[in-house]
């Protein structure tokens, strides 16, 4: 009987369990939170979507890396997340768009992965545990200090308290022009003019701001530390605030103040997605908690509480915007089928809303794209 290769990769718990795997990508340790995803494809967006900062993914799915690699999949200039766990070594890819191979683009990068991992029993942990602080290692030797990757998962800080959207967000102001994906033409361009938005990059996937200009938006993006003055003095006529990582609690420091005076001081409307639906929920006097293991999928069944119509959902959050806290006069709109978490929440007298989910899809399904569209219709009517 042929032997087992010997472990090139390691993953420590801070718990002191330990996993043991094929490394591929690039080689040396991190540290960071654990999470799974559960959705079937979509692996390169979803290492490039920038909420994934300071975050492992565990990929439930287990045919990782097939379809290869193409830059019009990234949702940012480089992979986030900091490392990957798949259950099956990846394959040579299979599609006639693939330009490179997941483990060269992985290594190249500069991120850390592993193969030949039992998936179910480390998303079994992740539930139980709640998302684990842990350490990732790849040594093509096989040599591994293990009570030194254990203590440096049991040092590492955490996502509770860490404002992760300054270190994603953009660092100066630019325009958006570049619209949703459509055979056979690709990407292109808006050319017509349209409703003027400021859109605050907490961490923004580019397929939010192309169902932005898809929708008939002139986008401006600025950075997470822009102030009321600054979208103010840009005249526009819708405010949305993007999806990010890390605590909600930590970005709206300097968040919540900017939303609350742009709220103050103008009728515009304001959309908000993931990190922005939790800012504008702070903004508005709600709070926030940490979940145990978070919504990390593009398969989550969301119910509309107005209308009664359920939508299948792509999510990625930790944390969740506690219901019970919303103030009088803003009201729940969106429920998690799942656990009955806040999905969604809506200003009663004026046109400001946001969801947790992400209706741009990119991993998943196109269920909540009108939601754009609604935002454009409500910049219409104002």
């Amino acid at each position: 009987m042929a032997q087992s290769p010997r472990p090139t990769a390691c993953l420590a718990l801070a718990d002191g369990t330990l996993f043991y795997g094929q490394g591929f990508g690039a080689t040396g340790q991190t540290v960071a939170e654990l999470c799974f995803n559960t959705a079937m494809t979509g692996y390169q967006e979803i290492m490039t979507d920038p909420s994934y900062a300071g975050q492992v993914v565990t990929f439930t799915f287990p045919h990782i890396g097939n379809t290869g690699i193409t830059p019009e999949d990234d949702e940012s200039s480089d992979p986030v997340a900091d490392g990957m766990i798949v259950k099956w070594d990846p394959t040579e890819p299979s599609n006639w768009r693939a330009m490179g191979t997941l483990p060269d683009w992985l290594e190249k990068r500069g991120r850390i992965a592993m193969g030949g991992v039992d998936t179910r029993r480390l998303t079994r942990a992740i539930r139980q545990q709640g998302a684990p602080h842990v350490a990732l290692a790849h040594n093509p030797d096989g040599d591994f200090d293990v009570e030194a990757l254990v203590a440096a998962a049991r040092a590492f800080q955490g996502l509770e308290g860490a404002d992760l959207a300054a270190k994603v967000t953009c660092a100066q102001s630019y325009r958006w022009d570049e619209m949703r994906w459509a055979w056979p033409e690709g990407y292109t361009k808006r050319t017509t003019p349209g409703h003027k938005v400021v859109a605050i990059d907490y961490g923004a996937k580019r397929n939010i701001l192309r169902c932005l200009a898809s929708a008939g938006c002139d986008v401006t993006v600025l950075p997470a530390s822009a102030t009321a003055d600054d979208v103010l003095a840009l005249s526009p006529d819708g405010l949305f605030l993007s999806n990010g990582p890390g605590d909600p609690a930590a970005t709206g420091v300097y968040a919540v103040p900017m939303i609350q005076q742009v709220m103050e001081r103008s009728d515009m409307p304001i959309f908000g997605i993931c990190l922005g639906h939790q800012m504008l929920a702070l903004a508005l006097g709600a709070r926030t908690v940490k979940m145990n293991h978070g919504h990390h999928g593009a398969n989550h069944p969301v119910k509309d509480t107005e209308t009664g119509k359920v939508e299948i959902t792509s999510m990625n959050h930790g944390f969740t915007v506690d219901s019970q806290s919303l103030p009088i006069g803003v009201k729940e709109t969106h429920v998690s089928l799942f656990d009955g978490s806040n999905c969604g929440i809506r200003v009663q007298d004026r046109p400001i809303w946001s969801v947790q989910y992400h209706p741009e899809a990119s991993p998943g399904p196109q269920d909540s794209y009108y939601l754009f569209e609604r935002f454009a219709k409500a910049m219409d009517a104002a």
